[in-house]
């Protein structure tokens, strides 16, 4: 699925690509209230507080990008855009051309600059916008706890684009655990080995 780790926030709010700007605001508040409703009326466990300050975090991206005209624009040509490089990349496969080489740099540097703008970047920015800071009550506490996961999504994000790309092979190790346990018991013995 060559759109899977691309951030949707169309998909975030529910919405058909393109969806209109007051309509990502009213499904934006429709969401909020959901999320919040349902996390008050959980038991608050740390992972339960974590998917809920993310969740809360990437609503409140999703509806500052897709609220502007400007800024909606920018996103989804730059998603498309890295979509298509994506899809070149992946159909010269595994040879080691000069264009492919290219491509590749070209791909890994569009790629960590699209997750940290709009993974990161634009759902902080977000925390400072009054509109949505009044509908999700976004304060400085969430915004410090955001940035730890935050960083963790804009990781697993990539990885996963990275995983189903050429080149991206992660290779065993291979470890001697015969010769592993001798060195083990001659430390522990106190000999160096």
């Amino acid at each position: 699925m060559p759109e899977s780790g691309y951030i949707n926030y169309y998909e975030l709010l529910g919405l058909n690509n393109g969806a209109k700007p007051g309509e990502a605001r009213n499904a934006y508040k429709k969401r909020m209230k959901s999320l919040i409703s349902d996390f008050t009326a959980q038991e608050q466990t740390r992972d339960r507080v974590n998917a809920f300050v993310l969740e809360m975090a990437q609503l409140n991206a999703a509806v500052y990008v897709l609220r502007d005209n400007a800024r909606r624009e920018a996103y989804w040509q730059e998603r498309t855009e890295l979509i298509a490089l994506e899809e070149e990349w992946a159909a010269l496969g595994d040879t080691s051309s000069p264009e492919s080489d290219a491509l590749r740099r070209e791909f890994d540097t569009k790629i960590r600059a699209f997750l940290s703008k709009y993974v990161e970047e634009m759902t902080l920015e977000a925390g400072t916008d009054k509109h949505v800071v009044e509908a999700s009550q976004w304060g400085e506490g969430h915004a410090r706890h955001a940035t730890r996961l935050l960083r963790l999504l804009r990781h697993n994000l990539n990885h996963q684009i990275l995983e189903r790309l050429p080149y991206h092979q992660v290779t065993r190790p291979q470890i001697d655990w015969t010769e592993r346990r001798g060195a083990v018991a001659e430390l522990i013995a106190g000999e160096s080995p």
